[in-house]
């Protein structure tokens, strides 16, 4: 299994909107790299709360995770360029680029340092092989004060590895319950 450099990352991965890693003055890097591609967040938070107009949840249960657990703010409709994520919280968003993995590929997604660094850790599971989609990623503010994300900049790398063989059952086959998410997803069980 061999990680894919930049020159592989444009040849291979379908990625849109697709963007060089140049610098930009002010802003949290984001494009293809030399064996990754950083990735930026979109607009769209649902920020974790404990508090619910319907009572909310004693217990986060992952097989009943509900939307009013959350409150949803567009930074495209407030005019700002961030939102604020409470200490000790999490939101849930979505990535700009839409990705369509190749059936021999998987994406491992790691945080960037520029928010790693301030205590902000990024999660995201695995791409698998002939996933499609934006992804949804979870971003957690482990300080224990309020931290700003900034939409529409960097927020974590994916690193590809090509397998050395085809996978026999892929995403796609399986019928996967997040294929072709068009933007953030809540959990699910089927």
């Amino acid at each position: 299994m061999a990680v894919l450099c930049d020159t592989q990352i444009r040849e291979l991965i379908p990625i849109e909107p697709f963007e060089d890693n140049v610098k930009r003055a002010g802003r949290v890097s984001y494009g293809v790299s030399s064996y990754g591609y950083d990735v930026r967040v979109g607009t769209v938070f649902k920020i974790f709360t404990n508090v619910s107009p319907t009572g909310g949840q004693a217990v986060v249960d992952p097989k009943k995770f509900t939307d009013d657990s959350f409150v949803t703010v567009d930074t495209a409709n407030t005019g700002k360029d961030h939102v604020i994520i409470p200490p000790n919280s999490f939101a849930l968003a979505e990535t700009v680029e839409v990705f369509d993995i190749p059936r021999d590929i998987l994406a491992i997604c790691v945080g960037k340092s520029t928010y790693a660094r301030c205590g902000i850790i990024v999660n995201v599971t695995p791409l698998e092989p002939q996933w499609r989609g934006k992804v949804t990623i979870e971003i957690s503010n482990t300080t224990p004060l309020p931290a700003k994300i900034y939409a529409n900049e960097g927020i974590a790398q994916m690193i590809f590895l090509k397998a050395d063989r085809v996978c026999a059952v892929s995403y796609a086959d399986k019928g996967g319950k997040y294929q072709n998410q068009g933007g953030l997803t809540l959990p699910m069980v089927d």
